[in-house]
């Protein structure tokens, strides 16, 4: 427009309808100028995301069009609430561990899910050591933190429409419990690039001292089904076998030692916690091998969907602020969703996934519970079914489809994703990117899918 224009984030800007733009008056009265000036802004806004959002103090996705911390929430810990203050339902506190079993079995998350953290890497930290390890459990809907002695149960909530949702609940004695959402201070951790830039779980390895203090100068890993099995599990207990792939769990890492003199061996195919840790006080003896790995994979494609989601909102709000008509799309927003969408769909279908060289096995029965779960084809085939010598799961499509957070997802980036998924799984030939899947797992998944989706699946 031969005008200055300040992008969003950058020095010297000040507050406006797009967070910071500058734009002299005779532009203003110039509306085509205008609007391409605006699209500039917009793409440049959505191309550094980082850069605005520690410039100005807040996250992208507390703004609109997200407006993250003021639209309610809609998941299985907000609907708890609900019930608890119609008189519905009730939580039962009992000790040690106040709130915690009661409301595992309100969110029916299973106790094999257990996963003991002794690195100080939680909101708790002064509570967490070796000794008095956190512990963790999950299921496709939540995830919940326990701590020794904490003052709170740490709790997310995967939310259809938000992404992650964080809570705690006071270790209280109540007649009605309050279970409270975060008003930013999870987000500190749980909203940085190890999140893809979105609220979300993560699970990080981390080199791990006596003390239960993470060795930050040592380097840090975020593990999912693409990390090393040298990377995973640092400041983690980890019980169950898996041959001669050595990892970074049941080691105290020496701080007068560089990491390359690390006795990984030592931590290696442990099947009972007794030596290192006191489990009594927990709902579990075990640490389960297999259910880290899946709460690895899991974590991540939650924050994939919750990416995906954000960027065809912001698409769309961008598209409305340039007053295009109807249901158009410009070519920015139709670029945020096939991104977004392509790299969600690359993770469902473990592109990149760590080929196992050994076979895993678990120690907590978590291996054939998790396996059991899920719908079944009229072969008895699962997209839950875990296979554990090659590779993660037997049939290679994450059962996380089945999910509201894969569902819900807005109409044109779930387009996309089913578009392109029939696309793979009725190739007649495995040239392509994913040509990790054989057409036979190819036919296997789409057989599956016509059988437990046939809403989906049945259209192709």
């Amino acid at each position: 427009c031969g005008r200055s224009l300040v992008i969003p984030g950058w020095a010297g800007a000040r507050s406006g309808p797009w967070g910071a733009e500058r734009m002299p008056s005779p532009a203003r009265k110039r509306p085509d100028c205008l609007r391409r000036a605006l699209f500039l802004a917009a793409l440049v806004a959505l191309a550094v995301p980082a850069v605005r959002s520690h410039a100005q103090g807040l996250f992208d996705f507390e703004r609109e069009p997200i407006d993250y911390h003021r639209k309610p929430a809609a998941n299985v810990v907000s609907r708890l609430q609900e019930r608890i203050n119609a008189g519905k339902v009730g939580l039962k506190f009992s000790r040690p561990r106040g709130y915690l079993d009661s409301l595992l079995e309100q969110l029916k998350i299973p106790v094999s899910t257990q996963a003991l953290v002794f690195s100080k890497s939680s909101a708790q930290l002064r509570q967490i050591s070796p000794s008095r390890p956190r512990a963790l459990y999950f299921n496709d809907k939540a995830y919940v933190g326990w701590v020794q002695g904490g003052d709170v149960l740490e709790i997310i909530a995967t939310d259809p429409e938000l992404g992650s949702v964080f809570y705690t609940l006071k270790q209280e004695e109540a007649g009605k419990p309050l279970l409270v959402r975060d008003k930013g201070q999870c987000l500190q951790c749980h909203a940085r690039p190890r999140t893809r830039d979105v609220p979300g779980p993560v699970v990080r390895s981390l080199y791990t001292g006596s003390d239960g203090q993470p060795i930050f100068n040592y380097g840090y890993y975020v593990s999912d089904h693409t990390s090393p099995f040298a990377e995973r599990w640092g400041g983690y207990y980890v019980t169950g076998t898996h041959g001669r792939m050595f990892h970074m769990g049941n080691i105290l890492a020496d701080r007068s030692l560089p990491p390359e003199k690390i006795d990984y061996e030592a931590g290696a195919n442990i099947t009972d916690l007794s030596s290192l840790v006191d489990t009594a006080p927990y709902l579990s003896r075990h640490s389960d091998i297999a259910a880290l790995m899946v709460l690895e994979h899991q974590s991540q494609l939650q924050n994939l969907a919750t990416r995906a989601r954000y960027e065809e909102t912001r698409g769309r709000y961008y598209d409305k602020a340039l007053e295009l008509s109807g249901d158009f799309q410009s070519d920015l927003s139709k670029r945020l969703v096939i991104r977004a969408g392509d790299e969600l769909l690359r993770y469902m279908l473990f592109t990149g996934e760590h080929k196992l060289s050994s076979p895993v096995k678990g120690t907590s029965g978590f291996t054939a519970e998790f396996s059991r779960r899920g719908p079944r084809d009229r072969k008895g085939r699962s997209l839950y079914q875990l296979d554990l010598r090659t590779r993660l799961f037997r049939y290679p499509l994450s059962y996380m489809i089945y999910t509201d957070s894969f569902r819900k997802l807005p109409p044109r980036v779930l387009a996309h994703v089913t578009r392109r998924l029939r696309e793979v799984l009725t190739a007649k030939s495995v040239d392509d990117e994913f040509s990790h899947i054989g057409l036979e797992s190819r036919r296997a998944i789409l057989e599956i899918l016509k059988d437990t989706w046939p809403g989906l699946a049945g259209k192709w």
